[in-house]
């Protein structure tokens, strides 16, 4: 079970696909990508070749230790990233070789189903409460919106009624037996963030996500004070090293580590339990594609504290390109109920398309996100 081959595929949206092949050609993929900077983490991944060629791909936790700590440096998205691909990938290939599920290998399932929530765009009220419909028509039973458009350091109390007027417009046409989560994207300084929270409140939020930017981890405690909704953050944190700050704060009810950026499932499936002893919830952060959502599932099966994940399915910015279009057994994740049911197939459980995914790597892609300003010309969070 030697590895020989690693191959990697930049394709649209904005994915970069992992395939390692070990020498009695078991299969595994992963997802290594920074969404926005896929050729930098595709360099990372080629840099790390002479770390795994020739390596035992069974001997997962040796090899995460030796791409962590074998090069100096450590940390941040881009290694941490490249580390969580071929992470993703080995676990993918171990399972496949042993026969069973990936969440087998992490101590067994602790639930049947998992409750999945699906993002809604648009900032005006008829768009959001179009996709929120669609969204619970489409099987959801919960749904996320960004909580505004660009906010200056400190701007209006008309800007804050119009986006609570937009976030009403969602929760009215849902109800209250609905999940609502709402993300402010760490678009929100604290100065504001104090009193937008405390205007939604009304609105029961499943969750408030990035109040403001998480390195600004020391104002967590002053404005959990100003909502009785739990706090979350986490998808620009990459490490157990990260998350420790927040944890001993004690402050956010939340944590949203993504699979693919925070050191893949050996390292989130660590900081899963360390969030269990601090009594903090786990929903995994994920935007990205079909390996990225399977690898958080698994995470989720396995993990107590889980209870809903993120999914980019119909997905308003990935239109024409949809996680499912990379799969030949799409099914795996038909959502009923608001929930997907537990996977059976080895490793974890995708089949990708490899026709399709070879064929879009000849596309590729450049994407990027937006650069917001403020209508004084300044830059501003997106």
């Amino acid at each position: 079970m030697k590895i020989k081959k690693l191959e990697l595929f930049k394709v649209p949206p904005r994915w970069l696909f992992l395939k390692i092949t070990t020498d009695n050609g078991t299969t595994g993929w992963g997802e290594p990508v920074v969404e926005g900077r896929a050729d930098t983490v595709k360099a990372a991944v080629e840099e790390m070749k002479s770390y795994l060629i020739g390596k035992d791909a069974r001997h997962i936790e040796d090899i995460w230790q030796t791409l962590y700590r074998g090069g100096f440096y450590r940390g941040g998205p881009v290694l941490m990233s490249a580390i969580a691909g071929i992470d993703q990938a080995l676990w993918d290939i171990k399972g496949k070789a042993l026969g069973v599920p990936v969440y087998e290998l992490l101590g067994g399932a602790v639930r049947d189903t998992m409750k999945i929530y699906g993002w809604i765009g648009g900032d005006k009220p008829s768009q959001v409460v179009e996709g929120a419909v669609k969204r619970m028509d489409d099987g959801f039973l919960a749904v996320k919106m960004n909580a505004c458009p660009e906010m200056e350091w400190i701007d209006t109390p008309k800007k804050i009624e119009e986006a609570v007027a937009v976030i009403a417009s969602v929760r009215e046409a849902i109800g209250y037996d609905k999940g609502l989560g709402i993300d402010f994207h760490g678009r929100v300084h604290k100065g504001m963030a104090k009193a937008f929270m405390r205007e939604l409140d009304f609105l029961k939020p499943m969750f408030i996500e990035e109040p403001v930017l998480s390195e600004n981890f020391e104002a967590f405690s002053t404005l959990a004070q100003y909502t009785s909704a739990p706090v979350a953050t986490g998808e620009r944190l990459f490490s157990r090293w990260d998350f420790k700050r927040l944890f001993e704060q004690g402050a956010v009810d939340i944590i949203q580590p993504d699979v693919s950026h925070a050191g893949g499932i050996t390292e989130v499936k660590k900081i899963a339990a360390m969030a269990e002893a601090y009594d903090v919830a786990l929903a995994p952060h994920c935007p990205l594609g079909p390996v990225s959502f399977a690898a958080a599932l698994h995470i989720d099966f396995s993990c107590i504290n889980a209870f809903i994940q993120e999914s980019s399915i119909g997905i308003h910015y990935n239109e024409g390109y949809d996680l499912l279009d990379y799969l030949s057994n799409p099914e795996i994740f038909t959502i009923k109920d608001g929930s997907i049911v537990r996977p059976v197939l080895p490793g974890l459980g995708v089949e990708i398309n490899e026709e399709k995914v070879r064929a879009m790597s000849e596309m590729g892609h450049d994407w990027k996100n937006p650069i917001w300003r403020n209508t004084d010309g300044s830059i501003t969070e997106w």
